[in-house]
């Protein structure tokens, strides 16, 4: 075989690899608090990280055909669309009690004389990006009280892939304690994205929520036939009985115009409190808790996760958005699940 032969065919696989995989382009907007992420300069996300933000978000999120995944509100409002829990921007990770602190349901719409009960993540400065067949984004932050004492040191990376008509985004984060902590076992946590209205779960009831404060949120009926969401656990639960069990992956999925749009989340067999219970809301909120054991055992168990100070705690979660003529199947979930689980 002459050599040119040879060589073309060791680099066939690399370059087949190299078509199915779209170029991720990951940049600083100066001036603007915000990173752009780009799939083969199709919209991706934004890491956004404004100062009139209570904490740092991915938002919004794409899906590979375009259909914005994430709620407009209350950052940018869609016709439509429901404007309950205005802490709910995009994908986050915070937590309700930590040291009696509030981060989860801290908001603009909280008033100034109750602020002193919750807290602030503030990010310090981006550490590194990087573009190519997996963009890179780190950051560090700190998480704070009303005084910007900190409580928790935070570095978190981001990981973003997209091949095969399936985005994925894994988030690497490191707690480190600044003094002695604790996560009081809660409902609300601890890494939580808001979606679409299109993927909520259909509904035609009035339903009230109440925060660890004792803020009452009413969360209104259906107003249209648009909702079509419908979530499928690792274990098999589905719909509304997918809230408050155990599982490795929770998958959401719907149709957002013509297209059938999954997201799913999974767990990392490393993380505290794996397999996550799945704080999987109904009207959008889809959430992994794996620290609120109390009101998801039925009061069976309790969690209460502690940190010394100086001493460090690390979260991994992947999440994967796919469009297509049908969600995502268990096989094809169960491959990246386990794929994942893999990973340091």
């Amino acid at each position: 075989m002459q050599p040119y032969f040879r060589l073309l065919i060791l680099l066939l696989p690399l370059r087949l690899f190299s078509q199915s995989a779209d170029y991720i382009e990951v940049r600083e907007v100066p001036g603007s608090q915000k990173v752009l992420v780009k799939a083969s300069h199709q919209p991706f996300t934004e890491f956004t990280y404004s100062d009139t933000l209570e904490k740092p978000v991915l938002y919004p999120i794409y899906a590979p055909d375009g259909a914005l995944v994430t709620r407009g509100y209350p950052l940018s409002p869609r016709p439509g669309e429901p404007i309950d829990h205005p802490h709910h921007v995009g994908l986050w990770m915070n937590y309700e009690n930590v040291n009696g602190l509030d981060f989860w349901n801290n908001s603009f719409a909280i008033p100034a004389d109750r602020k002193h009960l919750y807290g602030w993540i503030r990010t310090i400065r981006i550490l590194e990006v990087s573009s190519g067949l997996q963009g890179r984004l780190t950051y560090m932050a700190a998480w704070v009280d009303s005084h910007n004492d900190t409580l928790l040191r935070e570095t978190t990376t981001f990981f973003f892939r997209s091949r095969g008509g399936i985005r994925t985004i894994d988030r690497v984060s490191f707690l480190t304690a600044a003094q002695d902590i604790l996560f009081q076992d809660a409902k609300d946590g601890l890494l939580g994205l808001r979606v679409a209205h299109e993927l909520e779960l259909p509904s035609r009831e009035k339903r009230q929520y109440i925060d660890g404060n004792g803020n009452i949120t009413d969360v209104q009926a259906s107003q249209d036939n648009r909702a079509s969401g419908n979530y499928l656990t690792s274990e098999g639960r589905q719909g509304d009985s997918a809230w408050g069990t155990r599982a490795a992956w929770c998958m959401l999925y719907g149709k957002i115009n013509s297209d059938s749009v999954s997201i799913v989340l999974m767990d990392h067999p490393s993380n505290p409190g794996y397999p996550t219970y799945w704080h999987a809301r109904g009207y959008g909120l889809f959430a992994a808790n794996p620290l609120g054991v109390k009101i998801f055992s039925g009061g069976k168990q309790e969690l209460n996760f502690r940190l010394k100070k100086n001493e460090r705690a690390c979260f991994r979660y992947r999440i994967a958005v796919a469009s297509g003529k049908r969600p995502l199947d268990r096989s094809s979930i169960g491959n990246m699940a386990a794929e994942f689980a893999k990973t340091k």
